[in-house]
């Protein structure tokens, strides 16, 4: 049996009843560490709430070469850990499809998303959310523009667009970096940057921080540490708009 559990949000308060019990009862654990990562923990903490050893995976684990955890799940029970919800993530499912062509069975236990909680933490209607997109770090050479696009895109839709931060080994994109990869990107492209942003910090967590405003008052906004995500709004309803003012600082 191969189970996906989700760690939720924050910290190890997240996790549900559920999915602590197939953790504790699992004969393998695995926690993927590359799509997002409990910054109010660290594995030596998972390693000692759980009462198991924790094997940490890379992208090249899951993604190219995951036949450890398929062979473990066909000898006996695996729990493979993730932040958020398991299957937020594309390179999850396909994980599970493998694992089913395998003649493994599988199972999901679920828990908070940041794709859930930044309506709440916003106030923004999710059913008014487009096509989000991620701002990766730029490399020699690179410089995708493809999350402005898909920004302007649903913006001519009047819809909001969640914008993921790139995560990677050593650093954690922040959201006045983004912003202003954001902008960098729009005029490469010809295209209007964003008028408003909600930037978010630390989602949750006791005390998140959620400020909305243009983007040169954003990116002079302290959010503190990470993890931050960013949404770019369409239009706002008058609740939604009430919601910011009231609890965003718009």
């Amino acid at each position: 049996m191969l189970t996906f559990v989700g760690l939720g949000l924050y910290d190890l308060g997240d996790i549900s009843v559920k999915g602590l019990e197939c953790v504790r009862n699992a004969d393998t654990v695995y926690l993927e560490s590359y799509t997002s990562r409990l910054m109010g923990t660290d594995v030596a903490e998972m390693e000692a709430f759980f009462g198991k050893e924790i094997r940490v995976l890379a992208r090249e684990d899951v993604e190219q070469d995951p036949r450890d955890i398929i062979e473990r799940a066909l000898e006996g029970r695996v729990a493979f850990l993730t932040g958020g919800d398991p299957m937020v993530s594309t390179t999850h499912a396909d994980l599970r499809m493998r694992a089913a062509a395998a003649g493994v069975a599988t199972s999901i236990i679920h828990a908070s998303s940041i794709s859930s909680a930044v309506c709440g933490l916003s106030g923004l209607q999710n059913y008014r959310f487009g096509k989000s997109c991620s701002v990766p770090f730029p490399a020699k050479g690179w410089f995708p523009t493809a999350p402005v696009e898909t920004i302007a895109a649903n913006l001519a839709c009047n819809l909001h667009t969640l914008v993921y931060l790139d995560i990677q080994k050593d650093r954690y994109m922040r959201i006045p970096e983004a912003i202003a990869l954001i902008e960098e990107m729009a005029e490469k492209r010809g295209i209007e940057p964003p008028a408003l942003y909600v930037g978010i910090a630390r989602a949750g967590s006791e005390c998140p921080v959620v400020a909305a405003g243009t983007g040169a008052a954003l990116k002079e906004t302290d959010f503190g540490p990470p993890l931050h995500v960013l949404v770019v709004p369409g239009d706002l309803h008058p609740v939604e708009r009430e919601y910011l003012e009231i609890f965003a600082g718009l």
